[in-house]
């Protein structure tokens, strides 16, 4: 597990290879990555967008923006963790990924952002 602190918001990932929906004869890796996040501060939080960076090891570069995450906004009083699942594909058996969250601080309506860390996404058969 990956884990970071930033602002007071603690992010950490675990994140899986899925064969099942992967096609490594087809150049097609499919992983999934679950996200936790947790409100350290003394206030309530809401996150508002993220940014995603997915570099696969051929050196490809997908950014990926929007609002929410898997389509909300959750809102964390002071203490509160939100988890959520989410998945992506490579070209490549091997990649990584990182990025930010922008939050609002729901008490004095000021925007933050929140490091994402980087976590690697690698089929296991490759390291074998």
């Amino acid at each position: 597990m990956n884990s970071e602190v930033t602002e007071g918001i603690e992010v950490s990932v675990v994140n899986d290879f899925v064969p099942r929906l992967s096609r490594p004869a087809f150049g097609y890796f499919v992983f999934t990555y679950d996200i936790t996040i947790t409100n350290n501060n003394d206030y309530p939080v809401q996150l508002m967008s993220r940014k995603w960076f997915c570099v696969d090891s051929t050196g490809e570069v997908d950014m990926v923006e929007g609002e929410g995450v898997v389509g909300v906004k959750p809102e964390l009083q002071p203490g509160e963790t939100y988890t959520y699942q989410s998945g992506t594909h490579f070209t490549s058996p091997i990649g990584k990924m990182t990025g930010s969250y922008t939050f609002i601080n729901k008490t004095t309506e000021e925007e933050f952002d929140v490091s994402i860390p980087e976590f690697q996404l690698v089929v296991p058969f490759v390291l074998n």
